[in-house]
Formats: structure tokens, C-alpha cells, sequence
């Protein structure tokens, strides 16, 4: 089955793990990302079109950390999301 997701038009509270500092955040039309002070990318929203960066177009309500940054050693310095895509500026 399809997966629900809560957009909603108005900021809400989100919970983190308590070790993470968000170091920026971006907010496409359905999705949003932050960066961590350790470089980290966490998704979540509407992913219908891959705009989440893990590898399938599930969508998620839960922000979820962007693995293949990890397993290829890279580190995300920014994050800019436009209405159906995630940019990522990253160093290896």
C-alpha cells in the first residue's frame, strides 16, 4: 500500500536524536533536509521523485539519514531544496 504522509502548511516540532546539531535546513515544496554540524544529510516529506536521496521514491514522515553519503565517505556542507529536487554540496 501507499504510505500516508502529513504535509503540513504550518512549522511543527520535529524530533532529532539528541546528539545531532542541525547545522542548516532547506524546504522544498513537500520535502524538507537538514545538515548536521558533523555533515550528516537527514530527509524527509513527499518522495515520489527520488527528491529524499535513498535510492528508491518511498516517502517518509521520519527524518531519515541519507546513507549513501556515509558509505562513500562524503560530507554535506549544504543542502538546497527546490520544489522536486535535493541539492547537495558536498566534500570528500
Amino acid at each position: 500500500g501507499t504510505a500516508f504522509i502529513s504535509i503540513q502548511a504550518f512549522p511543527a516540532l520535529l524530533d532529532l536524536p539528541q546528539d545531532l546539531e542541525v547545522a542548516e535546513v532547506s524546504c522544498g515544496s513537500r520535502h524538507t533536509a537538514v545538515v548536521t554540524r558533523g555533515g550528516e544529510l537527514y530527509t524527509w516529506g513527499w518522495g515520489k521523485y527520488g527528491q529524499l536521496g535513498h535510492g528508491d521514491n518511498s516517502s517518509s514522515d521520519r527524518p531519515r539519514r541519507v546513507e549513501y553519503l556515509v558509505a562513500e565517505g562524503l560530507r554535506a556542507e549544504e543542502v538546497v531544496c527546490g520544489p522536486w529536487t535535493t541539492y547537495i554540496h558536498v566534500l570528500e
